[in-house]
């Protein structure tokens, strides 16, 4: 128990700073939105940390902290290419307006606090695994290729509609096209997958399956939250949505309808 709560309160506070440094940096540029590209490094600084101050199975450690690394710096790059040059994301700036946006608080604890404290509870995996015994089992094996499924979809999805985009052809239209023919929203359950894969390498040793609340919340605010519906709400008057939804899966990949 002691391992744990040193790994913990390291991996808050390392999150807790980052988050500070964030603050500032959107203070200065005067938009919220650059908590989104800190969002995927915050759990790369946790699964370092996590990693170094652990005295856990070194092979689990190791193991992920390198997945984790890879997905959040990938994600954060992602992030940072698609924010540059815009201005502050419409979800920042409703909140701002609904509470006050001259008070700097509103900002640092609504935006920056609240991100530092779901990562570090959605990472209790990540934490839990640093300090386990134990060699990688086969539970372990299956977290790390549900982790290769989520990475390619998150990827891949994110090129596909990146490169849809670029085309001025088009403009106006719905992205249907490769993975977004089988799921609305493939980076989401791209996303989804990753933790789950996370998860279950956790779990392959006790007590590893008590961190299970922390996939369950990621995969709500994927798609219940400030995810998928979110998204949806604010193409909902899109020309083609409707149809878009009608023959495409939500959220799970399937085989698109026909029609």
């Amino acid at each position: 128990m002691s391992d744990f709560l040193l790994v913990s309160a390291a991996s808050l506070l390392a999150v807790i700073v980052l988050m500070a440094i964030t603050a500032r940096i959107g203070f200065t540029l005067g938009r919220h939105n650059v908590v989104d590209v800190t969002w995927g490094l915050a759990f790369v600084v946790i699964a370092l940390v996590a990693a170094l101050v652990g005295t856990g199975e070194p092979a689990r450690r190791i193991v992920v902290a390198l997945l984790v690394a890879i997905w959040g710096l990938r994600l954060s790059w992602h992030l940072l290419q698609r924010t540059r040059g815009h201005g502050e994301d419409p979800r920042y700036a409703a909140m701002l307006e609904r509470h006050g946006s001259d008070s700097p608080w509103v900002p640092i604890t609504r935006i920056y606090l609240t991100q530092a404290l779901a990562a570090w509870f959605i990472s209790l995996p990540i934490q839990v695994a640093a300090i386990s015994d134990g060699p990688l089992g086969w539970i372990a094996f299956a977290g790390i290729l549900l982790w290769i499924v989520g990475v390619l979809f998150e990827s891949v999805g994110d090129h596909q509609l990146r490169e849809f985009k670029a085309d001025r052809a088009n403009r106006g239209k719905i992205m249907d096209r490769g993975l977004w023919s089988w799921t609305r929203h493939p980076n989401y359950f791209g996303d989804a997958c990753v933790w789950w894969g996370i998860f279950l390498i956790a779990a392959d040793v006790w007590p590893g399956a008590l961190t299970v609340l922390s996939p369950v919340v990621m995969t709500y605010f994927l798609v219940y939250a400030t995810g998928a519906r979110l998204l949806e709400q604010h193409m909902a008057d899109r020309p083609g949505f409707r149809e878009y939804q009608e023959r495409t899966s939500y959220f799970v990949p399937l085989p698109p309808k026909r029609g």
